[in-house]
């Protein structure tokens, strides 16, 4: 009797129930997501509120669906958890893991600045110039304090811990360029960061966030003093607070706003380094009229009941988030914005004193300033009565 023959590779098949398993947990697997999103059984799709901004059509609605079915964010979270689990890389590409528990982000103009790809043609040095300096004329021309201040990222503060085999291309960057041509060439109040945080990152604990694009408490307060010093005098502007005012509190958090990004907020964490003031704060937020979102809101007014402090307006990104506790305490009240470009109206309405404007380096590479000022028919007939600063 001849012996049986073992099954070839190609002729192997699923045993019939798990090929009934299989094609069931596949209908369930595509089933389950649309029914749990029609039922709102899943809390983290905002329905009535994502619905509003449907576009009409077919194509509107499924557009829709991609990014709010049942569980997506569950399931985000797992395949991202799985990726860094299985092969410990990042599982997006606009987000580097660093060494020693560093990540970075890549995008916004960061990944342009850490290879240091292009620099500005002097076409576009020259309307960095031409735009700052219309700003600090017009606002010479209010009485008004102003500053221009650009705020390092992590990339530049700490480019040691990088991911192996990505190094910052050295020589001239576009942050250089617009800092040497505006104090060369212009009289724009001018505040580069660099050198102090540089000078800082060694002398205690961490300037950054190590899960987060930003800098901490720590290093936002060396941002603020530095721009409180960069100011000239102005009446009833106090001197910023010295570190012993303040009290280092470490404290463990979900991940910050890269392990957001990744859904790896509750897997990759942190302490967080806060400082906390000794004395209460004066500032109090009037606007928005609660903190849910913390300082991350496109319009924040803080004001302290003190009317011999001066009024300021503050232009910013998302680095200028970290500092608006800071510099609250110094003025009566202070509206942050999150704009990059001096608006004429804006100053107009809130009659400051100061006036200061933030831009993170990063986005030298992805933005160019926009002057308003000229754009203004009032502000530039103001330009021109007063005529050119003196450079």
């Amino acid at each position: 009797m001849a012996s049986p023959t073992a099954p070839s590779p190609s002729s192997w098949r699923l045993a019939p129930w798990a090929s009934r398993l299989l094609v069931a947990g596949f209908v369930v697997a595509l089933t389950v997501p649309g029914v749990a999103t029609l039922a709102g059984l899943d809390r983290e799709v905002q329905r009535d509120e994502d619905q509003a901004t449907v576009q009409p059509g077919l194509i509107g609605r499924a557009a829709w669906f991609d990014g709010h079915f049942a569980y997506r964010a569950w399931l985000v979270r797992a395949q991202a958890w799985l990726r860094f689990q299985l092969t410990r890389v990042s599982p997006l590409p606009t987000v580097w893991r660093g060494r020693e528990g560093w990540w970075y982000y890549a995008g916004d103009g960061a990944l342009e600045e850490t290879l240091n790809l292009t620099l500005l043609s002097p076409v576009e040095l020259d309307a960095w110039c031409e735009t700052l300096q219309h700003t600090a004329d017009w606002l010479r021309g209010q009485g008004i304090a102003y500053v221009f201040v650009v705020a390092p990222g992590k990339q530049t503060i700490y480019p040691e811990f990088l991911p192996d085999g990505l190094h910052p291309r050295g020589g001239r960057t576009r942050v250089d360029q617009v800092i040497e041509a505006l104090r060369t060439r212009t009289s724009v109040p001018v505040l580069d960061l660099r050198a102090p945080l540089l000078a800082a990152k060694d002398a205690g604990p961490a300037l950054f966030h190590q899960t987060d694009t930003h800098w901490n408490d720590i290093g936002a307060a060396i941002g603020y003093r530095e721009i409180l010093k960069a100011l000239p005098a102005v009446p009833g502007l106090a001197a910023p607070f010295g570190a012993d005012a303040f009290t280092l509190t470490p404290t463990p958090q979900p991940g910050g706003d890269l392990a957001n990004m990744l859904g790896l907020d509750q897997t990759i964490r942190e302490t967080e380094l806060r400082l906390t003031p000794r004395a209460p704060r004066r500032a109090r937020i009037v606007e928005p009229p609660t903190r849910e979102r913390g300082f991350g809101v496109p319009r924040m007014v803080t004001v302290v009941d003190d009317p011999a402090l001066p009024r300021a307006v503050f232009y910013r990104d998302s680095f200028g988030s970290a500092l608006i506790p800071f510099l609250a305490e110094h003025f009566q009240r202070m509206v942050a914005l999150w704009e990059y470009d001096v608006v004429p109206a804006t100053v107009r309405e809130e009659r400051p004193q100061v006036v200061i404007q933030e831009w993170v380096g990063r986005r030298l590479y992805n933005r160019a300033p926009y002057d308003a000022i000229v754009e203004d028919a009032a502000a530039a007939a103001d330009l021109r009565r007063s005529g050119p600063a003196r450079r």
